[in-house]
């Protein structure tokens, strides 16, 4: 049984900075033909021209995972990742109340 019923490709990119519109445009080229959707993580983040690119109409769409996401989504499934919730709470004295005790 396959998790999904359709091709779905998928690259990962480890930048720093920015992937841009000529990276989405190879990774549906390497897919033409062989996929239906597309999935491409990085983890840096992606420019505004590689979100259009990702979107345009006709081709196959090519969601898109930025570091942030990606790392949203391995804490909301529990992937490699343990997280513990703190509490911190900033406390200042009033030391006027104090002076007359």
């Amino acid at each position: 049984m396959s998790l999904v019923s359709f091709p779905v490709f998928f690259q990962c990119k480890r930048y720093k900075g920015s992937v841009g519109s000529a990276a989405v445009r190879d990774f549906r080229g390497a897919m033409a033909g062989r996929g239906d959707k597309g999935l491409l993580i990085t983890t840096g983040t992606f420019t505004s021209e590689a979100k259009a690119e990702a979107t345009r109409d006709g081709p196959p769409p090519i969601d898109l995972i930025d570091g942030n996401r990606l790392c949203d989504l391995l804490k909301e499934y529990d992937l490699g990742v343990k997280t513990t919730v703190r509490q911190v709470e900033d406390v200042t004295v009033d030391t006027e109340f104090f002076t007359d005790i």
